[in-house]
């Protein structure tokens, strides 16, 4: 068993097809045929079923496939250490809050970009539990996510804290109004919005049945819905700061332990982080002010690994 068998398996397995997955390899059918054959042989066992459509995985290919990914994992992130040298370079793929994107990282990404433009940086936006689960399956090296947070594949370090805030139409005064309003929605985004999940509890705790909920996947469509008076809505301060401000939203402070939330910047424990990740943490450190880490004690602590807090 060897490096290109198992990729040969892994796509296979991926496109359930010997001859996608041959186009994909760059090679052709006989030879993925050859190569699952000559795996299973060493197996003794067959991974795959063949039927006219293709191939389907037995329950042997399906305990197989995920050391195959693994393998694959390490064997890449031993070829970007070794090219690794301290200058961030390659990709750097990370994934965060559409909030915290508008709130927070906007001049980070911006200063990264001009002092870095050896790094192809791909920032893509997701509901708290879309992120954690993306890291978790290494789609993304890191994300920014709403805690808290507890997964023991997962880091997670504390890099912002915000306040919540109940967003509503102007014409709403007090949140001791909310139960005299009728037919009452929330516009909230998807599933898996640690902030949706907290709107909903709140509104639980005072016998409040909100009506069912409008997702939208834009933070500016659902400022524009609470504001024209669909609904209401549960987001940082600072994100709806300019809308009430400019009389677009009532915004009405929330109890000291639902208001305050920590955004976490989570990866894989198991995960080499790269000097193209180090660099973006530190310039997001400078930017808002945080305190560098204190120096760890053991002199053998790898130098470009990112440290807990």
């Amino acid at each position: 068993m060897d490096l290109a068998d198992l990729r040969t398996f892994e796509a296979v397995a991926r496109h359930g097809s010997m001859n996608k997955a041959a186009a994909e390899l760059h090679t052709v059918q006989s030879n993925v045929t050859a190569r699952i054959r000559a795996l299973e042989d060493e197996l003794g066992l067959p991974l795959f079923q063949r039927h006219a459509r293709g191939v389907a995985m037995t329950p042997a290919g399906q305990r197989v496939l995920p050391y195959a990914g693994r393998i694959a994992r390490l064997l890449a992130e031993a070829g970007m250490a070794a090219r690794d040298d301290g200058r961030p370079q390659g990709a750097l793929t990370l994934g965060a809050l559409e909030t915290t994107t508008a709130l927070r990282l906007s001049p980070a990404l911006t200063a990264y970009a001009r002092a870095y433009p050896d790094v192809r940086l791909v920032m893509s936006t997701a509901t708290t539990a879309q992120l954690v689960q993306d890291v978790i399956d290494y789609r993304y090296d890191g994300a920014f996510v709403a805690g808290p947070v507890h997964h023991p594949g997962l880091h997670a370090t504390p890099v912002f804290i915000e306040e919540l805030v109940l967003v509503a139409c102007p014409a709403l005064k007090s949140l001791k109004d909310l139960p005299g309003l009728s037919e009452l929605r929330t516009i909230v985004f998807q599933a898996g919005c640690s902030y949706r999940q907290r709107l909903e509890a709140f509104l639980a705790e005072r016998g409040i049945v909100a009506t069912q909920p409008l997702e939208f996947g834009s933070l500016d469509t659902i400022v524009s819905c609470v504001s024209a008076g669909v609904g209401v809505t549960m987001l940082p301060r600072g994100v709806v700061a300019e809308a009430a401000k400019a009389g677009r939203v009532s915004l009405h402070r929330l109890p000291a332990q639902q208001a305050r939330v920590e955004t976490l910047f989570v990866r894989r424990q198991d995960a080499y982080v790269s000097s193209a990740l180090t660099a973006f943490l530190d310039i997001l450190r400078v930017l808002h002010k945080r305190p560098a880490p204190r120096a760890a004690k053991s002199a053998r602590v790898q130098p470009r690994a990112l440290p807990a807090r």
